[in-house]
């Protein structure tokens, strides 16, 4: 008897009296061969959740069985693409059904006519161990892909194409296992989205993902291998946030996942990315980025797919060696998917209608991070970035609290800043990384002895700020002391003119470790010079007439990233003036 569809709800399909099916196996739903993966199976009903609408659908019409999982194909031709939640290229389906995504639509994840210029790595006679790169190709301007046997893989070479243009689909090379099977190796592999690929060891990283921006670099850095959250309501910035890291980070490759998030925002992604010249190569962003898109209006359970392929394929460029980041906008709408899902599966539900398995599947998408040595004697990393969209900006929300216990940086957006145009909007009392202390070396040899020394008065003058503003609302500023009214004018100048940044200001956009130090240390230089002043009674309101602090706040605009030297004329400027007020 023919695999038929008992029930249909929503996007979860039910099979009667059947067991030519397996855990995780994808499959092909109805006349249409809608792609639909096994979720759940007992010896009465087999559950397919499918990724695609299933209006039309009807119960009678055949499931077919692949006998494999869901597979991300790996291989040149995934830079500078922009896929589907289940990596179906969104540009070759416009081109094959227009606008609107055709139901079934069978389309090859990389393009199959392509010809990339192929050097060989191997020779007859060769072994071949587990994830050994055997050839090579350019795949963009900026990115050189390396071809590796797969991790389950290994053999001898009995055969090798001599070095030419070959389509992913080529056979170039020929290895014979232990067992006496022949395996025909393409430029392209397949691996299974819900599986880590395999890594050859786990390493400490002691080096920061630099940023270019002030308030996450010197305040709450994150690790190259790391995890950051960004939680944040409506408004506050997440995905502004998310687009400067792509833009600005020291990343060699970025994979931006666009799960359940609005259409025209992967549209600007889209149009930005492709005008921008990466300042690292001087050539195209696109050329070492690549987009998986999966809108709010898109099918709900290829939202949750979406996130394990845009890990899955930056696994695949870790293992060659890059280190590779990945922006996920949002994490809570594939929760919310999870949840929809959930909820059509009859599952007894858990916080806030989320499934009781919400912590471990966040837990094991964060976990997939990690400064790695790959099989290949490479070493590789996985940056995390995840953006978090609580309702209302409730930070107590399931998915904001499950996610703050397994990463390691996070950077909270606060309704309050966005709203008085202070971006980024990363609340410094409320945000935190634990990566600091592992910096030690690298910021000391690289960006100076000195620099944590400053940024821990810069936090220490923040914090005491903050408790200042509590009796400033209480009972006003007039009652204060002159030295406690002198920190909350510095800790203004650190807020206005360090940790706010100018995203569209050609000097503020991205700023140096070096500046970003300069910057720090001659804001408290005025600290301390005023202090003395302020020590030996001279009225605080003599010194802020003198206008030096509004200057110092439009420091960022007035030096160029290039022209550091120019931080000398500052010190000299507020001696001079601090020495009016003197008078």
């Amino acid at each position: 008897m023919a695999n038929v569809i008992y029930s249909i709800n929503g996007p979860v399909i039910k099979l009667r009296d059947t067991k030519d099916f397996s855990m995780l196996e994808m499959v092909y739903v109805g006349n249409q061969k809608i792609i639909g993966e096994v979720i759940s199976i007992n010896d009465k009903e087999t559950t397919i959740q499918v990724y695609e609408g299933t209006t039309g659908l009807k119960p009678g019409e055949p499931v077919y069985s692949t006998g494999a999982p869901l597979c991300a194909t790996l291989g040149p031709g995934i830079m500078s693409n922009i896929f589907d939640g289940i990596e179906r290229p969104l540009r070759d389906m416009a081109a094959k059904t227009g606008a609107f995504i055709e139901v079934g639509s069978d389309i090859p994840s990389l393009d199959l006519k392509k010809k990339y210029d192929v050097t060989l790595t191997v020779k007859k006679g060769d072994h071949l161990k587990p994830g050994q790169i055997y050839a090579t190709c350019p795949e963009t301007s900026v990115i050189l892909h390396k071809c590796m046997l797969s991790p389950l893989l290994e053999g001898d070479v009995i055969s090798v194409k001599p070095d030419g243009s070959y389509t992913v689909d080529d056979v170039v090379a020929v290895i014979r296992d232990a067992d006496g099977v022949e395996h025909e190796l393409t430029l392209c592999q397949k691996w299974p989205i819900r599986t880590a690929r395999p890594v050859a060891a786990r390493i400490p990283t002691h080096r920061p993902l630099i940023t270019g921006q002030r308030v996450i670099d010197t305040l709450f850095p994150i690790a190259k291998g790391g995890t950051a959250a960004i939680p944040g309501g409506f408004g506050t910035g997440k995905t502004m946030t998310q687009h400067q890291l792509a833009k600005w980070c020291d990343a060699d490759i970025i994979v931006y996942i666009g799960c359940g998030e609005r259409g025209n925002e992967m549209t600007q992604v889209l149009e930005e990315f492709s005008e921008l010249i990466d300042p690292r190569t001087g050539k195209a962003l696109t050329d070492r980025t690549t987009l998986i898109a999966n809108t709010s209006n898109m099918p709900v359970a290829a939202r949750e797919a979406s996130i394990y392929t845009g890990i899955t394929l930056a696994e695949y460029y870790r293992d060659m060696g890059y280190h590779v980041a990945i922006m996920a906008d949002s994490t809570s709408r594939w929760a919310e998917a999870l949840r929809e899902i959930s909820g059509r599966l009859e599952e007894m539900p858990a916080e806030e209608g989320f499934p009781a398995y919400l912590p471990s599947r966040i837990s094991e998408f964060y976990e997939r991070a990690g400064y790695m040595t790959t099989l290949c004697g490479e070493e590789g990393s996985v940056t995390i970035i995840g953006a978090v969209s609580p309702q209302g900006s409730d930070f107590s929300e399931p998915v904001t609290q499950n996610t703050k216990r397994f990463v390691r940086c996070f950077w909270a957006l606060d309704k309050s800043l966005a709203y008085a145009r202070h971006y980024p909007a990363i609340n410094w009392m409320t945000s935190y990384s634990e990566y600091d202390d592992e910096f030690a070396d690298f910021y000391d040899k690289n960006a100076g002895e000195d620099f944590r020394s400053l940024k821990q008065r810069i936090s220490a003058l923040l914090a005491e700020e903050s408790n200042l503003m509590e009796i400033v609302k209480l009972i006003g500023a007039d009652v204060l002391p002159d030295d406690q009214k002198l920190v909350i004018e510095i800790a203004k100048v650190i807020r206005v003119g360090f940790l706010q940044q100018n995203a569209f200001h050609k000097d503020d956009t991205y700023v140096p470790l070096e500046k970003q130090r300069q910057m720090m240390k001659v804001i408290l230089y005025l600290n301390d010079k005023a202090s003395e002043l302020v020590a030996r009674n001279i009225p605080i309101s003599n010194i802020i007439s003198t206008g030096i602090f509004d200057r110092l706040a439009r420091i960022k605009y007035d030096i160029p990233n290039d022209k550091l030297e120019l931080f000398d004329d500052y010190y000299k400027e507020i001696d001079e003036k601090l020495a009016e007020s003197d008078r």
